[in-house]
């Protein structure tokens, strides 16, 4: 089968935004009387979207929150991250390459579990949303990662931006958490594991693992694809 399109995370692949996203989550969290470590933060809490995180900090304190409470954490959160990421680009070093690149000889999409105005605001601000024919946020789906949701509908999205079928087998995840990879893998995808949070070991369920995104050349992602398409069991096109 071959490699028709490729998918990316966006924080932690694309941007390089989890510092600030961790600490937009604890002055937030803060300001309830709950306080996270940064190493918690990427140990417990960075594979959930923005709910899910605020939710799971609750619930591992004994906590609830109310509709208004978490309406109230999640708006100081968003505004606060706004103001993290001012005046700066939060791209990885290689990142714009590699989009540029893949680009010319796949449709993308994003699947990501960051709100889409935050994904939208870094896009616009580097150019960038052209290059992506779907994107995934946390708003668009009833499950975010691990589920694979995301991942499932980032597909049935490009597939209509082709209008052909599309197997999600003939589709690369490029994720830079186990959550996101568990998530690619449940939804059918290939992956490809990024060491920007965490090492190769914690990624080992990605089909490979990478240091850095200049290595995904289009040579690259197809003597991948060739390498695992044997034993790839078949599955239903969107």
């Amino acid at each position: 089968m071959t490699l028709r399109a490729v998918v990316f995370d966006f924080d932690g692949v694309i941007a390089n935004s989890e510092p600030l996203h961790c600490r937009a989550f604890q002055e937030a969290l803060a300001r309830t009387g709950i306080t996270i470590s940064e190493a918690e933060y990427y140990a417990r809490y960075l594979g959930y979207d923005d709910v899910g995180t605020f939710t799971v900090a609750a619930s591992d304190r004994g906590r609830t929150w109310t509709k208004a409470q978490l309406a109230d954490l999640m708006s100081h959160k968003a505004a606060r991250l706004e103001e993290l990421e001012r005046d700066q680009s939060v791209l990885f070093p290689g990142a714009e390459a590699a989009i540029r690149r893949l680009a010319a000889a796949y449709p993308l999409a994003i699947a990501s579990g960051a709100l889409r105005r935050e994904i939208v605001r870094i896009l616009e601000r580097e150019n960038l949303s052209d290059f992506f024919a779907a994107l995934v946020s946390a708003e668009d789906t009833p499950a975010s990662k691990p589920a694979p949701d995301p991942y499932a509908l980032a597909v049935k999205l490009l597939a209509q931006r082709l209008n052909s079928p599309l197997s999600p087998r003939e589709c690369l995840a490029i994720e830079d958490s186990r959550w996101g990879i568990e998530s690619a893998r449940a939804a059918g995808l290939m992956t490809i594991g990024i060491t920007n949070s965490y090492g190769a070991d914690v990624l080992s369920a990605a089909d490979t693992v990478v240091p850095h995104l200049d290595v995904l050349s289009t040579e690259f992602l197809g003597r991948l694809a060739r390498s695992l398409e044997a034993g790839r069991a078949s599955d239903t096109a969107f």
